[in-house]
């Protein structure tokens, strides 16, 4: 069919069909409604912005009148092991400004005492916030004015942030209107606290849940190298897609590891840990995870592993294990592609990769256990640098049972074998979860740790006391949501741990922080 001039064939049978008739309902004529993001609503269904997972893709959708914002609600412990620290600590004035989640966390190589979150954080017109700590986690600082809100245009989340030993600078990033309309832009500090504006990494009219990694390994053929995989919504159904920089200036255009025939989510590209031993004579092995979410919904899903051994410009694609049930409570009430775990959790199974030594590949996702278990977590691993994996194992505790859902899973790696594993466990849950005021909705955050490259894990880490299930009452944010990932990172001997937090109260709400964990990988 044809829209305002652009050929294009949507296929409207993925489409959930809420959504199918609320499309139909658009303008058609080149004066129709725009958001103030800048984007048509009458081209919403041409970019698949119903399958988009960003916070500028959530707010068109709002503000077109396809998804509904956030409304208010109404209104034998287990051990702390390691202190928690607030990393998004900006006072808030009230409930309804004050979501902030979805994180990713790297520390400077030469100064481990120097780390930065970057996550996101609705604070007026921008949707990301970033903290620093001079003192190993100890305490965090949030920086106010947010620097990512200027020099790349209006900031719209989905945070990045690697430290690069190389050049000796933190890059961190969003997606952001500056950069083609919804691309990628990046910043740069030596010290986390003072940001310069960088470069654009893609020019990109529709990107999403982009992904970076730096290779930090000195005898590495392409050390130094930085690599950024996004979807971009602007090709077939949102083409898996990276990019990489030697300088962080330069980026190459974009390689297309899957090509938008079948939507492939990217979930995280990563690769070898500096220190680590490289496979098969090769120094620059890359690895991307993607996931095929069957149409979306409570569909199965399928794990997929793309690597690449010429630093980031040839791709092969390895299948992980059978296609998985998928955990899903129920679908979302603002965009029933997505499917929730209750009461506002987007999830779709999405987890974290990590390389270690030998090439063994490490991966951690969610999935629907047995017996009425709404979702587990799930431990596979390559020991052939990412050719063949293992059957999915349960690394969570306890016996599979109703109400005692695991979810959103991280995973880090470092170059001596350990690996740590991290996850939000309702463990203690006897009673259903249906709204945030529900005793069945606390959950903790919870790890284990292997020390022999994922041979065998360790006991349960509890990292925070039990935490009341956090509310989203911002109408600037899709009403199913607390953060898409926690991505966790290892360095010197130590792993860093964040994740969305329901601890702090703003008047009567519960509402979403970032918190932050360190511990040793023993």
């Amino acid at each position: 069919m044809k829209l305002y001039g652009r050929s294009r064939t949507i296929a409207y049978l993925a489409l959930p069909a809420l959504l199918l008739a609320a499309y139909a309902l658009q303008p058609t004529s080149a004066v129709a409604q725009m958001t103030s993001v800048g984007k048509d609503c009458s081209q919403l269904a041409a970019f698949n912005y119903h399958m988009q997972d960003n916070l500028g893709a959530g707010l068109a959708l709002i503000q077109c009148g396809l998804a509904q914002g956030g409304r208010p609600t109404k209104s034998a412990n287990l051990p702390l092991i390691p202190p928690n620290v607030q990393v998004s600590n900006r006072t808030c004035t009230s409930g309804s400004s004050c979501t902030k989640s979805e994180n990713m966390v790297w520390a400077n190589t030469s100064n481990p005492l120097n780390i930065v979150v970057n996550y996101n954080d609705h604070n007026g017109s921008s949707y990301g916030g970033t903290s620093y700590s001079n003192d190993g986690g100890a305490t965090f600082t949030e920086l106010v004015p947010f620097p990512f809100g200027s020099g790349h245009g209006s900031n719209f989340g989905d945070p990045i942030v690697v430290y690069n030993a190389k050049l000796g600078k933190f890059f961190a990033g969003d997606l952001v209107t500056g950069c083609g309309g919804f691309g990628i832009g990046l910043w740069t500090s030596t010290d986390g606290k003072t940001w310069t504006t960088g470069a654009c990494a893609h020019n990109g009219g529709s990107d999403d849940r982009e992904s970076m990694w730096v290779d930090n390994e000195p005898t590495s053929g392409t050390y130094g190298r930085m690599y950024i995989s996004w979807n971009d919504f602007t090709v077939g159904v949102g083409a898996l897609s990276i990019t990489h920089s030697d300088d962080g200036v330069v980026w190459t255009a974009p390689v297309r590891i899957a090509n938008g025939s079948t939507f492939i989510r990217d979930v995280q590209v990563t690769g070898s840990p500096a220190g680590a031993s490289r496979y098969e004579g090769n120094n620059s092995t890359v690895f991307v995870a993607g996931m095929d979410e069957g149409g979306g919904s409570c569909n199965t899903r399928q794990n997929i592993m793309y690597k690449s051994l010429d630093g980031g410009v040839t791709f092969t694609t390895a299948i992980m294990g059978a296609r998985f049930a998928s955990i899903c409570e129920k679908l979302c009430s603002s965009n029933s592609y997505f499917a929730q775990v209750n009461p506002i959790w987007r999830h779709m199974g999405w987890g974290e990769p990590a390389v270690g030594p030998n090439g063994v590949v490490h991966y951690v996702y969610a999935g629907k256990g047995t017996n009425s278990d709404p979702g587990d977590i799930f431990y596979t691993r390559s020991t052939d640098n990412g050719v063949t994996w293992s059957v999915g194992k349960k690394i969570n505790f306890g016996a599979d049972a109703q109400f005692k859902t695991q979810w959103m899973p991280s995973l880090s790696a470092d170059a001596a074998g350990g690996v740590t594993v991290s996850w939000y466990d309702r463990i203690k849950s006897t009673t259903a979860c249906n709204n945030v005021s529900d005793p069945g909705c606390n959950y903790y955050r919870v790890a284990r740790q292997s020390t022999n490259n994922g041979v065998s894990f360790g006991s349960a880490i509890v990292l925070s006391p039990l935490i009341p299930e956090p509310a989203q009452t911002d109408p600037g944010v899709v009403s199913c949501y607390a953060g898409d990932y926690d991505y966790d990172t290892t360095l010197g001997g130590n792993a860093f741990i964040t994740w969305t937090d329901g601890r702090q109260k703003v008047g009567s709400t519960q509402v979403q922080d970032v918190e932050f964990a360190k511990i040793p990988v023993i």
